[in-house]
């Protein structure tokens, strides 16, 4: 048995007092007990103390992060669709006649003027919006003493945070859950004290900059409610042009069900006295999804669960979400350090420990983190997943569409989790329909649709920037695209690429086709005017500039969208003018992979010197990642990627955790397992926050999404039309095992190697099929037949078993 202690001091300290002015000591006691037998769990010997501390929670739609505050609980509310606004957005300005001016003034080599003007010309002047909390759950823990035996956990396995501690004796539980098929989070608390528990609960919102927009309610059966509007009055960036005074309604409800004990709603909180269980029931709806029913949804939802015990709503709970979450299993190396809390363990690693089992935990995060925040008709996960305590928060917690909220759901299709895609099509739909009027007026492309760099709940799909650096780039819609490919890859649906894949690739490939200009200079369709996401370089002038005559990434997205197109038109049996239109400017467009007399891959069309030679982005690589025009069979654009990655890092490149992520899966489709695994150590030592947050800074959840993402591409690759094992195993991998993750062709695959090879490796389709594998410099095609499993040794032969 191994204890460890620790002193909590604060500033006013009041002797044998549980306030939060107490001093008071914390003990955990780790048995093999306490560490139960999942090894899939986060836990902590302490309370959290600041949010980036607390566990986060989530059904998709609605979630908390949960504090396990044995003196005043905290848990920080949160809804997907909480926004200001909504879909009155503004169109932003501009015409075709500025569109040719831009082009006129970049052949004439005047690219800061156009830096200024086309923000001025196209962008939406009207004040950004952001995600917001939905408030706060307060408990307030009426009794004193010494606490011992505290831990605190998420349980990966359950979705399920608790937290248990001792004191005077007895010994208190608290465990949460947020679940899907009842749509409520629902709190457990016990205690085996003989008064038992002595607690008052309370809910709040912070106020929007003076402007109430919550009040708080008692209805009967131990109800309180909190009833608002979002708003939006301003605060350091949201003050101008004008405030927003209307938004999003929602009703936060809670209801406390406490039989043996004494319940009370009273001046909008709710006390409980004498009981050794109660159980507290969260409900919140909003008029993005109901309507004007909002609030009796939440009569609704509490009406069905409010009679039922803790117990068999876990059991739903679990019954719902295992399927999901079990369909795949990692496992790295056997040293167990499970008996450590994570934030110890994480200590380690930014002290440059290996910690093996900590990174095969975080891939498992990933995949939960994904669950929890993004379901079948929910909106997509945001910048922060849904767990957001601000009304201001970081970068909005909005859709980035220049690479974030693509990362979000990179995991989705290669870990098993298809279906949760779909939020993320469902957005994307709105945005490119709305789209239509941006491409029309702004641009006077009467075919197709377009999406600029980000957008919100609304589906905003123009152009909203302060500078050209970052907010001019057009090219959200085609990348977004490639989502819609790949889950036709992994999911071998034809229904969904006939009906939802083939419209957006037909729509975003009219728009592409009409917004190309012919370059008298290369003799090459081109993209103009462009960017590359959030850089600049250094015009001739030695001036620096955003906008320019075409540039790599542009290219590659534009030449993906045709390529997909295509081939899906070929799948669909589609032969018209349009495919036709498209294979002919296909063969001319300017090439997005042009490698430099320095050997590297060129990031606009001209080579040309950049202020930040370590940028944070790595666009000019979209074709090796996420696309996959660069792969080990054009081995000149293979290298000159591997030199322009060495160059980002000399010069201090991928310094944010979804960088540093994104540059894990770059290596891993160079398959070099060395450099990625370094890249994951890194990530560990400087990106992770203690609850396994990636820390941007400030936190966005890419990281986490990105991470897993790479995990897998690591282990397996599907992109060249044959199914790759093992391709950039990381050196210190030595041992390991993983099932269920998916190859396109809807192909699942476990794995298990020892000593760096290969061991055995087991495939299912659900329909018969022909694949061809490889691994090392071995390579074998494999039929298939539907739903029977085929195992393969190290020599890639079949196992008798």
């Amino acid at each position: 048995m191994m204890t460890k202690s620790f002193s909590f001091v604060p500033k006013n300290p009041t002797p044998l007092k549980l306030t939060l002015g107490l001093v008071f000591i914390l003990t955990s006691i780790l048995s093999t007990l306490n560490a139960q037998d999942s090894e899939d769990i986060l836990w902590y010997s302490s309370p959290a103390e600041e949010w980036m501390q607390a566990l986060p929670i989530g059904n998709g739609r609605l979630g908390a992060m949960v504090f396990g505050d044995p003196l005043k609980e905290r848990l920080q509310l949160n809804e997907d669709s909480m926004w200001a606004g909504g879909p009155d957005w503004e169109d932003a300005q501009g015409a075709p006649e500025d569109l040719e001016m831009l082009r006129q003034l970049l052949r004439e080599g005047k690219t800061a003027e156009v830096d200024s003007l086309i923000v001025e010309k196209f962008s939406n002047k009207t004040v950004l919006r952001s995600h917001q909390t939905m408030g706060d759950l307060f408990i307030d823990f009426k009794e004193t003493g010494e606490i011992s035996d505290y831990r605190r956990e998420l349980d990966l396995n359950q979705a399920l945070a608790s937290t248990s501690y001792m004191l005077n004796g007895n010994h208190y539980t608290q465990k949460v859950f947020a679940s899907q098929p009842d749509d409520a989070m629902v709190m457990e608390l016990t205690t085996t004290s003989q008064k038992g528990l002595n607690l008052e609960l309370s809910l709040s919102r912070p106020e929007d900059h003076g402007k109430a927009t919550v009040s708080v309610s008692n209805p009967s059966q131990n109800q309180i409610s909190m009833l608002g509007q979002v708003t939006q009055y301003g605060g350091k960036r949201f003050s101008k042009p004008l405030p927003i005074d209307h938004g999003v309604r929602f009703e936060v409800r809670l209801q406390v069900v406490a039989p043996d004990g004494k319940v009370t709603a009273k001046d909008g909180k709710v006390s409980v006295k004498g009981a050794k269980r109660a159980l507290i029931f969260i409900v919140g709806n909003t008029s993005f999804y109901q309507g004007d029913n909002f609030s009796e949804k939440n009569d609704e939802t509490l009406s069905k669960i409010t009679q039922k015990s803790f117990a068999s709503l876990l059991e739903r709970h679990v019954s719902d979400y295992q399927p999901l979450y079990n369909r795949v299993s990692f496992e790295l190396g056997e040293d167990n350090l499970n008996h450590i809390p994570t934030d110890e363990r994480l200590k380690r690693c930014k002290e440059e420990s290996t910690d093996l089992g900590l990174q095969s935990l975080l891939f498992q995060y990933g995949r939960y983190l994904l669950i929890s925040s993004s379901r079948p008709n929910t909106n997509p996960a945001n910048l922060q997943g849904i767990w957001n305590e601000h009304l201001e928060a970081p970068w909005n917690a909005d859709y980035h569409l220049n690479i974030n909220l693509q990362m979000n759901y990179w995991p989705a299709e290669v870990t098993n989790l298809s279906e949760l895609h779909q939020p993320f099509f469902n957005l994307i739909d709105r945005v490119l329909e709305r789209g239509r009027k941006t491409a029309k007026e702004q641009y006077g492309i009467t075919r197709g649709t377009m999406a600029h760099h980000t957008t919100d709940l609304w589906a905003t799909p123009f152009m909203r920037a302060e500078r050209a650096y970052w907010g001019s780039w057009i090219h959200g819609g085609g990348w977004c695209a490639q989502h819609y490919w790949e889950h036709y890859q992994f999911t071998q649906d034809k229904g969904f690429l006939r009906n939802r894949a083939y419209p957006v690739l037909k729509d975003i490939a009219s728009f592409y086709l009409d917004w190309l200009t012919w370059d008298p200079k290369s003799k090459k369709w081109i993209s103009t005017p462009e960017t590359s996401p959030e850089n600049s370089y250094y015009n001739p002038n030695g001036k620096s500039a955003a906008v320019s005559m075409g540039s790599a990434m542009g290219h590659q997205i534009i030449g993906e969208v045709f390529d997909n197109f295509l081939e899906t038109a070929q799948i669909l049996n589609i032969e018209d003018e349009l495919v036709e239109e498209v294979k002919t400017k296909r063969a001319a467009l300017h090439p997005g992979v042009i490698v430099g007399k320095d050997g590297r891959i060129l990031e606009w069309n001209e080579p040309y010197n950049e202020p930040e030679k370590g940028h944070r982005h790595m666009s000019h690589l979209y074709a090796l990642h996420p696309g996959d025009d660069i792969t080990e069979n054009n081995p000149e654009a293979f290298a000159a990627a591997q030199k322009t990655i060495d160059y980002r890092l000399e010069h201090g490149g991928a310094g944010t955790g979804w960088s540093r992520v994104w540059m894990i899966n770059l290596n891993a489709r160079l398959l070099d397992g060395a450099s990625a695994g370094e890249n994951i150590q890194k990530f560990f030592e400087i990106s992770l926050a203690n609850n396994m947050f990636d820390m941007h800074p400030p936190f966005q959840i890419d990281g986490n999404f990105g991470y897993t993402a790479g995990v897998a591409e690591l282990l397996i690759q599907s992109h060249e039309g044959f199914i790759r094992l093992l391709p950039a195993l990381p050196p210190n991998w030595k041992d390991g095992k993983i099932t269920g993750l998916k190859a396109r062709g809807n192909i699942e695959v476990d794995m298990s190697w020892k000593n760096g090879t290969l061991e055995e490796v087991a495939f299912r389709s659900p329909s018969d099929t022909s694949i061809t594998l490889k691994y090392g410099s071995s390579v074998v095609d494999l039929p298939i037949k539907a739903n029977e499993e085929i195992k393969l040794n190290t020599n890639l032969t079949k196992t008798n078993d």
